[in-house]
């Protein structure tokens, strides 16, 4: 206690720029933990809707049901996005009837990717904030530490004999912007590592389906219209 009140008596102490540069760094530092707490939540939640989704695809059930459901949910995220973009548009071309197995697969492949690029960019936004107050807090906590240490030297202009007594408070004041750099920088690094490994993983089990999903549909393209398909053609008509 005795030591947060110290730190609290040093920031009403410092001078109006080094606390202009504290709060902006502690505004920072809530912004980046709000962001955190967030992504944490959306990645979570991401990873265990693709867990849930992989176990419904590979458990031989109906593809058309299964496209049905995730269509009549509404507001599909993740995988099953993929699947969704991927199945209706490989169902659209194959209702037209003029379209080659390579068209078919080609232009379903087009569509997943759309909405696999859309997914990450739903998961990395925000992610360029925490890369920026991880990168330039430290630097803003350096600028104050500088100007307080100024504003310390620059007051003993007048005085005859300096003492490290008389300049020891403004340097200490003035480090506190440091500290509080340190503070607004250090989780937002760690975070956004993690995320960006995160999101990365993700991405690459995105890419694994794409290529696991065009391998079923190239299969049915090949063979003609499979049981799956030919419902979802139904179904997309209606």
């Amino acid at each position: 206690m005795g030591e947060q009140l110290s730190i609290i008596r040093l920031v009403a102490q410092a001078s109006i720029p080094v606390q202009i540069v504290i709060a902006i760094l502690l505004l920072a530092s809530l912004y980046s933990w709000a962001i955190i707490f967030r992504k944490r939540l959306m990645i979570g939640r991401s990873r265990r809707e693709a867990d849930q989704f992989e176990n419904h695809f590979w458990s031989g059930g109906d593809l058309a049901q299964l496209y049905r459901t995730i269509e009549a949910r509404g507001g599909a995220t993740g995988m099953a996005s993929i699947f969704e973009f991927g199945f209706r548009e490989f169902a659209r071309l194959r209702q037209q009837g003029s379209t080659s197995s390579d068209q078919l697969l080609e232009g379903s492949r087009r569509a997943m990717r759309v909405a696999q690029l859309k997914e990450i960019d739903r998961l990395e936004q925000s992610l360029a904030t925490l890369a920026t107050v991880g990168s330039t807090s430290p630097y803003v906590g350096l600028f104050g530490t500088v100007w307080g240490i100024m504003s310390a030297f620059s007051s003993l202009g007048n005085v005859q004999q300096a003492t490290l007594a008389m300049v020891a408070p403004g340097i200490s004041e003035a480090l506190v912007a440091t500290a509080f750099g340190l503070f607004a920088a250090i989780p937002a690094v760690v975070a956004y590592n993690r995320f960006a490994d995160q999101v990365t993983r993700l991405e690459m089990r995105f890419d694994a389906f794409t290529e696991e999903f065009s391998t079923v549909l190239q299969r049915h393209a090949a063979r003609g219209a499979g049981p799956g398909v030919a419902v979802s053609a139904a179904g997309v008509a209606s």
